[in-house]
């Protein structure tokens, strides 16, 4: 299967800038994966789709403010200030880090992307902040940008990243982070702190409708993936079996678990917002067909000949061409039906990506 056979056009105007201003005022295409149709609704209709014992799955992974701007060791002094990273150009020695994943605590190790990444070698020291409030060190290179670093020892790791990091909003918004990506940028039900990508599909829902969704007698339960480069990594090679996603963190608990599971065994519908929640749940079922609970590491890709055993619908947002997210709808709504549906959501001038709209497909 060729990575190619997942393209489509989208008019650069399209792309979604800013949200908008109510969470639920996004429209959204209902696919129905069965017959082919689709229908175009808005978000606030979502309640009215699902069905009484319906249970709903949120992935209640929590963005930090993962996008670092800093200065290279021997380096002229720069003033960061303004963390104004509006121009692409780099002063000298002006870097940029995304932290991706923590890979341990003691000592302070994350996997990330910097840039510029060829410039950036093992044994360098960056510095973040005007009083260099945190240093790290670069302990190792991987292939396309992808660093390992290790932070000096500090008693508020944490809030330094709060005060000094961005909001790691995708490279297709054209513009800086401002406060208020802070809360949009984030869903409404975040709790575990983890993730440099937001799970999209979520940023729709709003306290009231999630309390419709209750009335109408809907189940709810929470899981956690931290969405790291596995969930929006590109793609370089030809053929789609040939690639291999990173692994990202999830965490399932023993109660979350209980209730998917016996969802299951009742013949109840288990919905998915978004597909981080997708590939956790799947990942956690492929070995038994029931969801497993525990912390763990999960690098399922999912494409088009993939058995679903869990998930029976899902919200999702639109995804960019040719990329992993995109093929995982493919595959749970079929590949020419999703392509179709695509087509219709650019027809009809529908606003993509993260601060976009969204489709239900079941």
């Amino acid at each position: 299967m060729l990575v190619s056979e997942f393209d489509y056009h989208l008019p650069e105007e399209l792309i979604a800038q800013e949200p908008l201003a109510q969470r639920e005022a996004s429209r959204m295409l209902r696919l129905d994966r069965h017959s082919g149709e689709a229908k175009d609704l808005c978000f606030r209709d979502f309640p009215e789709l699902l069905r009484p014992g319906d249970l709903v799955v949120f992935n209640n992974t929590r963005v930090f403010p993962a996008r670092l701007y800093g200065r290279r060791s021997g380096s002229k002094s720069q003033s960061l200030s303004a963390h104004n990273p509006a121009s692409r150009d780099f002063l000298q020695g002006r870097i940029e880090v995304l932290l991706t994943r923590q890979l341990s605590q003691e000592p302070n190790e994350w996997e990330c992307l910097v840039r510029p990444g060829r410039k950036i070698g093992v044994g360098e020291k960056l510095f973040f902040g005007e009083q260099q409030e945190l240093v790290a060190e670069v302990v190792g290179r991987r292939g396309f940008g992808e660093r390992c670093i290790r932070f000096g020892p500090v008693a508020n790791f944490f809030e330094l990243i709060e005060e000094l990091g961005h909001v790691p909003l995708p490279p297709y918004i054209s513009r800086t982070d401002g406060q208020a990506d802070r809360d949009r940028y984030q869903t409404v039900y975040a709790r575990e702190r983890g993730s440099v990508a937001a799970p999209t599909a979520g940023l729709h829902f709003t306290p009231e409708i999630l309390s419709r969704m209750k009335q109408r007698g809907v189940e709810t339960a929470e899981i956690t993936l931290h969405v790291g480069l596995g969930t929006f990594q590109p793609v370089r090679v030809e053929k789609v079996e040939e690639h291999r996603l990173h692994t990202e963190t999830y965490n399932i608990s023993a109660e979350a678990a209980e209730s998917i599971n016996r969802a299951l065994d009742e013949k109840r519908r288990v919905v998915a917002v978004g597909t981080t929640t997708v590939r956790t749940l799947e990942y956690a079922a492929k070995n038994s067909g029931q969801v497993q609970a525990g912390r763990g590491e999960a690098d399922l890709f999912i494409y088009p000949g993939f058995s679903f055993r869990v998930v029976s619908a899902m919200l999702t947002n639109f995804h960019l061409p040719q990329s992993t997210l995109l093929m995982l709808v493919c595959a749970f709504g079929g590949k020419e039906q999703v392509l179709a549906a695509y087509q219709h959501a650019v027809a009809e001038r529908y606003r993509f990506y993260s601060y976009g709209d969204c489709m239900f497909v079941a």
